[in-house]
């Protein structure tokens, strides 16, 4: 009801003030075949985002959602056990250590999708998606079914990027071209295609946001600069964020390119974490809402 005055009486709720938040939404798992380290659980995974200082991450394994679907049936089968009263010390250490973690990190499912002539493209979706969900999506996008527990990079003729971009958004994700400034990358300098096809992939109203490795770089040839809008065939300002790309716990060596869980950490501005509130910032066009972690 509005008072004399005009102007409408506060509803007394105070709405959560935003706060930078730190994410990384490009990890791989053992679900993913070419995963570098072997005997890593996903209670380890959980514990090197927590150390790293991350918020946010998401499971994005090559065309496959084996990794996040493995570490659910392992919380479910646990949750099981606890409500027969017949779970084990050690098990119930691990549930424990599971609740801990998923209290303090926002774990979002995906998966790294190899779109035809081998661009790779992100799809992120809310932690309460089905897994049985993004399979179809899997295979909608044409994974063929014998491969979609592989984990591999290739998985021979599949839908091609902006088919990729649409039915991923039309079901709900959020869409990222991954590396797109490297290999696999759909923006990467020296591809053989021609002008209006980059244009068309890295201008899609269907794609939200471009992932590069080059993010924390300053000066007139990043890719940054490159899609802020200033150039006539590539007026729309596209969101750049960074994403370690982990096949492993931590980097391999110093000067190593086999990165860890957030060596590369993109930020952004919240209210809270959750997928609603990422996607309202990833789909919006202020592009203010994001920026690089130095951390």
């Amino acid at each position: 009801m509005a008072s004399k005055s005009g102007r409408r009486r506060s509803s007394g709720t105070k709405q959560p003030s935003r706060q930078w938040r730190r994410m990384d939404l490009h990890l791989h798992t053992p679900g993913s075949g070419d995963y570098q380290q072997n005997d890593v659980s996903y209670l380890d995974i959980l514990r090197q985002a927590e150390i790293r200082g991350l918020d946010i991450i998401a499971f994005t394994d090559h065309n496959t959602v084996d990794g996040f679907a493995t570490m659910k049936k392992e919380i479910e089968q646990l949750l099981w056990l606890e409500n027969l009263g017949r779970i084990e010390v050690e098990e119930k250490r691990r549930l424990k250590e599971y609740r801990r973690l998923l209290g303090k990190i926002l774990v979002l499912p995906g998966f790294e999708f190899t779109a035809t002539f081998g661009f790779h493209i992100l799809g992120i979706f809310p932690s309460e998606t089905e897994v049985s969900f993004l399979e179809h999506l899997l295979l909608t996008l044409r994974v063929p079914a014998n491969l979609l527990h592989e984990g591999k990079t290739a998985v021979g003729a599949t839908s091609d990027v902006l088919t990729a971009y649409h039915i991923i958004n039309e079901a709900g994700g959020i869409v990222i071209a991954a590396h797109a400034n490297s290999g696999n990358g759909v923006a990467m300098r020296g591809l053989d295609f021609g002008g209006q096809t980059r244009i068309a992939y890295t201008q899609d109203p269907n794609l939200h946001a471009l992932e590069v490795t080059d993010l924390e770089k300053r000066g007139r040839y990043t890719t940054r600069r490159f899609f802020s809008g200033s150039k006539p065939e590539y007026p729309r300002p596209m969101r750049c964020i960074q994403g370690s790309d982990a096949h492993r716990l931590t980097r391999e060596s110093v000067n190593s390119k086999s990165l860890g869980i957030g060596d590369r950490v993109t930020e952004i501005l919240l209210p809270e974490a959750s997928f609603e509130a990422l996607a309202h910032v990833l789909k919006g066009n202020d592009l203010s809402l994001t920026r690089p972690y130095h951390g």
